[in-house]
């Protein structure tokens, strides 16, 4: 039979299931408003993943509407996702019950440590929405909820980089942090930390001022 790109395509086509998911209200107004940003947002929680990968259980501090907990949990056994919008996170239970190792939670991390131990945490885009008079109860509530040997990653935008953020980021953003800023939270509440820059995709250790986002990598609790 001659060969056929079409006809081979079309019976390549007919193997792959039907699958819709309805992105969150989140991640679908970036979306419309700036599609490009959700290459960043994934590119954020695939570095949590590959750097978390193996562990037990994780948590992540404010989930929004769980765009990326999908990634976490293709590397993870389990995935506690919580956040303080309990709207949002019964939206999340229907709409990614299919991801059966995610659970959605209501927790504050700025009233108490949480409930277990896990073996990592992660916030992606949290830390700069948290009041600076919380922020010390907020992280040292998140160290409390890990082992002795726990990973925490903290990405944020970079303080350098506000000049550049939308008028609705920067009404959110009360509390934006520089390199400077995470080396002293890191020194004060992990044993060991490293700091990482990120320029849209690209995770880097270059020059920190000139990075727009952020990552406090923290390692072993100092509880």
């Amino acid at each position: 039979m001659k060969d056929d790109s079409k006809r081979l395509w079309l019976s390549l086509d007919q193997k792959i299931d039907q699958k819709e998911q309805a992105l969150g209200r989140y991640t679908a107004q970036a979306y419309y408003d700036d599609p490009a940003s959700l290459a960043f947002i994934t590119s954020r929680y695939k570095f949590c993943a590959k750097m978390l990968e193996g562990a037990e259980s994780v948590i992540e501090v404010g989930c929004g509407d769980g765009f990326g907990s999908a990634l976490i949990a293709q590397r993870i056994n389990r995935v506690i996702c919580t956040d303080i919008n309990e709207d949002l996170l019964e939206n999340n239970r229907v709409r990614m019950a299919q991801f059966e190792n995610i659970e959605y939670l209501y927790h504050d991390f700025r009233e108490a440590p949480f409930a277990e131990s896990v073996s990592g945490a992660y916030l992606v885009d949290v830390l700069e929405h948290i009041f600076g008079q919380e922020e010390h109860a907020f992280i040292e509530n998140i160290c409390k909820s890990l082992d002795i040997n726990g990973v925490c990653l903290i990405g944020t935008p970079n303080k350098t980089a506000d000049q550049y953020a939308s008028p609705l980021s920067r009404e959110g953003h009360v509390n934006l942090k520089s390199h400077e800023d995470l080396d002293r939270i890191g020194s004060e509440f992990f044993h060991n930390h490293f700091i990482f820059g990120m320029n849209d995709e690209v995770v880097h250790t270059g020059y920190p001022a000139m990075a727009h986002f952020l990552w406090l990598l923290g390692v072993g609790p100092r509880n």
